[in-house]
C-alpha cells in the first residue's frame, strides 16, 4: 500500500458511514459483477475498505471474502458490514492457501488499484488471479488521470497472465472511450494452465 497520511483510514471510516447515513448509492460495483456471477458464486474484494461491496454482494446470496492491508478499515467492515469473512492481508503476496477454495470472481474497486505500493501492480493482480478460477472473471475498475494509466495497466494486465475481455467507462457499463475519466475492465485468465479449477 502507499503511503497514506496520519487520521486518513479514520477519514475514510467516517466518510462511508457519512455516505451510508446520507442514503448514496453504494452499491454500483456490486451490481455489476453480480450480474456477471452465478447464483452462490464465491467472490473474493480485493482491496475491501469498509466492506460495502462485500455485504451488498452477500445479501445476493454470494460467499465473499473481503481482503485489505490496512487492519482499521478491516475492523470497520466487520463491525459495520457483518456477514462476509474479512482478512488483514497484502495484495500483492496474497496467498490464501489452502484455508479457501477457488473463487469464481475478484473485484478491485475504489481505486485500489491506484493505492498499491508503486511497482507492485503486476504482483498485485498475479496474486489475486491465482485465487480464481480458470473460468473466473476479475473485475477492476478505477479513476483516470491519478496515478495509473490504461496503457500502463494493460501492460500489468498481460504480464499478470490475463486478457482483457471487456471495458466500460463507469461501473453503470456505458460505453468505454480514450476521453473517459474512469475505467472499468472484466479481464479471464489468458492461459488456463496452473490455474484453479
Amino acid at each position: 500500500m502507499t503511503e497514506t497520511s496520519e487520521g486518513h483510514s479514520q477519514w475514510y471510516i467516517d466518510r462511508f458511514r457519512a455516505l451510508a447515513a446520507e442514503g448514496a448509492d453504494l452499491a454500483g460495483e456490486a451490481r455489476t459483477l453480480d450480474a456477471l456471477l452465478p447464483r452462490g458464486a464465491r467472490v473474493l474484494d480485493a482491496g475491501c475498505g469498509t466492506g460495502r461491496i462485500a455485504v451488498e454482494l452477500a445479501n445476493r446470496g454470494h460467499h465473499v471474502v473481503g481482503v485489505d492491508v490496512d487492519p482499521a478499515l478491516v475492523v470497520a467492515a466487520a463491525e459495520d458490514h457483518p456477514g462476509p469473512e474479512y482478512l488483514v492481508a497484502d495484495l500483492a503476496d496474497l496467498d490464501l492457501g489452502d484455508t479457501h477454495d477457488p473463487f469464481d470472481a475478484a473485484i478491485l474497486a475504489g481505486n485500489v488499484m491506484c493505492f498499491v505500493a508503486p511497482d507492485s501492480e503486476t504482483d498485485v493482480l498475479t496474486s489475486v488471479a491465482r485465487h480464481v478460477r480458470a473460468d473466473g472473471v476479475v473485475v477492476v475498475g478505477f479513476g483516470l488521470g491519478r496515478t495509473l494509466t490504461v496503457a500502463d495497466f494493460d501492460r500489468h494486465v498481460a504480464a499478470a497472465g490475463l486478457r482483457l475481455e471487456h471495458r466500460f467507462a463507469t461501473w453503470d457499463l456505458r460505453a468505454w472511450s480514450d476521453d473517459a475519466e474512469f475505467v472499468v475492465s472484466v479481464l479471464r485468465h489468458d492461459d488456463a494452465r496452473d490455474v484453479p479449477k
